[in-house]
């Protein structure tokens, strides 16, 4: 069976920035095992694959080791398909995922996520997290993932994680922050208990450090980078129980896959 496969940088203005994700559209789903396979084969922190639905489309995402229940740049990589390489020809798309109900809007030149805000919570930090990071946060919070909060921009950027420490970890990822320079905030993001050492940019990370930093900072929206080596720029918003984020995404490659099916 031959497939289509996209290739797009997320939260990026031009090729080799923001982050890339792979995009699958399927007429019909192909077994788990295929889905996994093919994010395997693709080697990027996430894949996504999405169907046609009665009102939109429904949406899975995959890591090169396991499903996840949410994931930011690989949605706005699949809004960015279905708005220009589809006969799709409105402003808005639906996604039912397993995280709910999931829109992305153009507006603009930028293309505007509506997904749930995911506070984080204070917790104790695990001796796991201090020894992977290498240096002791000032304050450390849980939600999907922990959060470590750092004072300064330049102690997150110079953050050289033990990598097999953090995969130790019971939560998905670690998320490590601090107030910006000229940003409202930067982040980096290390999720190697699912085969991604470090996301260059991760949409998802950001429904706990938006309502975070909203509070520390006494405002509802707020820009932030991710310093990642590739880095990504993402416009937030907090609006009650749901988060906003906004971004570009550019096209890098597009071909054709060739796969042998199992039954789903």
């Amino acid at each position: 069976m031959e497939l289509t496969l996209y290739q797009i940088d997320a939260f990026a203005d031009k090729v080799f920035k923001g982050n890339p994700a792979a995009v699958c559209p399927l007429d019909r789903w192909l077994s788990d095992t295929d889905l996994q396979a093919i994010a395997e084969e693709n080697n990027l922190s996430e894949t996504a694959f999405y169907v046609p639905a009665e009102a939109g489309f429904h949406l899975r995402w995959f890591t090169p080791k396991a499903e996840v229940d949410l994931c930011g740049h690989a949605t706005l990589a699949t809004a960015f398909v279905i708005f220009n390489f589809s006969d799709y020809d409105e402003k808005k798309v639906k996604f039912e995922t397993r995280s709910g109900e999931l829109s992305v809007t153009k507006s603009d030149d930028l293309l505007v996520l509506d997904f749930p805000s995911q506070p984080a919570m204070p917790c104790a930090s695990p001796q796991l997290l201090v020894e992977g990071l290498g240096k002791e946060p000032v304050e450390v919070l849980s939600s999907a993932d922990y959060m470590a909060v750092f004072d300064k921009e330049e102690d997150v950027i110079a953050l050289k994680p033990n990598f097999d420490a953090l995969s130790k970890l019971d939560l998905r990822g670690v998320m490590v922050t601090a107030k910006g320079k000229d940003v409202d905030f930067v982040s980096r993001f290390f999720a190697p208990r699912y085969g991604i050492n470090e996301d260059p940019v991760t949409g998802s990370a950001h429904c706990a450090l938006t309502p975070y930093w909203a509070g520390q900072l006494n405002k509802t929206k707020l820009s932030a980078r991710q310093v990642s080596k590739r880095t990504g720029h993402i416009e937030c918003e907090l609006k009650g129980s749901r988060v906003l984020l906004s971004g570009k995404a550019v096209k890098y490659m597009e071909g054709k896959i060739y796969v042998a099916p199992k039954n789903p």
